[in-house]
């Protein structure tokens, strides 16, 4: 594939690059190489679980510092984009992966941890293809009447039905995924995301409010209506913050608790 060339700033005029005399550029030169290797990532060039060139290889392609290439990684390293392994090199993150496959997942046991519950049984209960209503669409940066996937499924922890999810994804990007699909991969749906319709989440926003069950909800759920439930809504992102799924949760809390780390 064709390899671009970054547009060097003046500062960077002592590296090797041809950006001499260029017209200056106002991001710094490190950020211009993360928004390069970037670009290969959203293009597929590596993919999730992939090694990626070393920072020696990717200096001499990209004419720059290895220094320079560094400090990229660096910050690639820090939003999960990439993981690095000593002695082996760096890799394209994933949701594969036992460590983050859980990630996005706040909700936690009130005794133990997520890994004393083992993996999520799942039910899909419906998952169809329909015109984006507005809101839907806004939110994924469609227009109004484009094709979006609509599932709905309830995740169980130890046969308590404990997660009931509504998610809308592009139909586009997800052409031909299916409840059957969805049904019988082994891992999570992000790295289903991954391997199947090379689509990464990276980054997700959530907000989080008390709502009462209703009667379907609480149906589903296993719990009386008007039972206190924790609502998230969840917005989650792939490169270049394109927005790849909406995702409304319902949460039980009699027996977990949502958890972060603020820092």
């Amino acid at each position: 594939m064709a390899i671009p060339t970054p547009v060097y700033a003046d500062t960077a005029a002592a590296e090797s690059g041809p950006g001499v005399g260029a017209t200056p550029a106002f991001s710094p030169l490190y950020q211009q190489i993360k928004a390069l290797i970037l670009q290969s990532l959203q293009a597929g060039e590596w993919k999730p679980g992939d090694l990626i060139p070393s920072e020696m290889e990717l200096a001499a392609r990209f004419r720059v510092s290895q220094g320079t290439v560094r400090k990229a990684i660096d910050e690639l390293a820090a939003e999960n984009l990439v993981i690095r392994r000593q002695g082996r090199g760096t890799f394209v993150a994933t949701h594969a992966e036992q460590h983050v496959q859980y990630r996005f997942l706040r909700l936690m046991p009130d005794s133990g941890d997520a890994s004393s519950e083992g993996p999520a049984e799942r039910t899909i209960i419906d998952c169809k293809r329909l015109r984006a209503p507005a809101d839907i669409a806004r939110t994924l940066g469609l227009r109004s009447g484009d094709a979006v996937l609509q599932v709905r499924r309830v995740l169980a922890f130890q046969g308590v039905p404990t997660i009931l999810e509504d998610l809308w994804l592009p139909g586009g990007p997800f052409r031909g995924l299916s409840a059957e699909r969805l049904a019988s991969f082994q891992g999570t749906m992000y790295a289903l995301f991954e391997t199947e319709f090379g689509v990464r989440m990276v980054r997700a926003e959530e907000k989080l409010r008390a709502l009462a069950a209703d009667e379907e909800s609480a149906s589903l759920l296993n719990v009386a209506p008007g039972t206190p439930l924790l609502s998230v809504e969840r917005i989650a992102y792939t490169y270049n913050d394109a927005p790849m799924e909406l995702r409304r949760g319902l949460y039980r809390t009699d027996t977990h608790h949502y958890h972060n780390t603020l820092s």
